[in-house]
């Protein structure tokens, strides 16, 4: 596992600025849609269920945070996850986000059932 303990200043800065655009619903439901492959722009929008210039706009900012990159394909841009660190990052906090909560679970083994 990578140790945080070296990341300086800027680095936190960067980590910010990423988790801040990802937590735009509609960026975070383009990222989750280009997990599963390469998509040009408007497969990517139908996607995430925006409009192809909201998407386009979306897209640029999550490419200038080096979270997707564009591949050009003849006269089109498929817009793909950066790199399988990004593609981890969000598998794994949906896996946190969907386990059950560890405090939920010792609360239902003491909470007695309803009549």
């Amino acid at each position: 596992m990578f140790d945080m303990s070296h990341l300086n200043s800027s680095h936190i800065h960067q980590l910010a600025d990423m988790f801040r655009l990802l937590g735009d619903p509609s960026r975070l439901r383009l990222v989750i849609a280009l997990c599963g492959g390469a998509l040009p722009a408007t497969a990517a929008a139908e996607a995430a269920g925006l409009s192809p210039q909201l998407a386009s706009h979306h897209l640029r900012l999550l490419k200038a945070a080096r979270l997707v990159r564009g591949i050009r394909r003849g006269r089109q841009i498929y817009y793909d996850v950066a790199d399988d660190h990004v593609r981890h990052m969000l598998a794994d906090m949906a896996e946190h986000v969907a386990e059950p909560h560890r405090e939920d679970i010792a609360l239902d083994d003491h909470l007695e059932p309803t009549a």
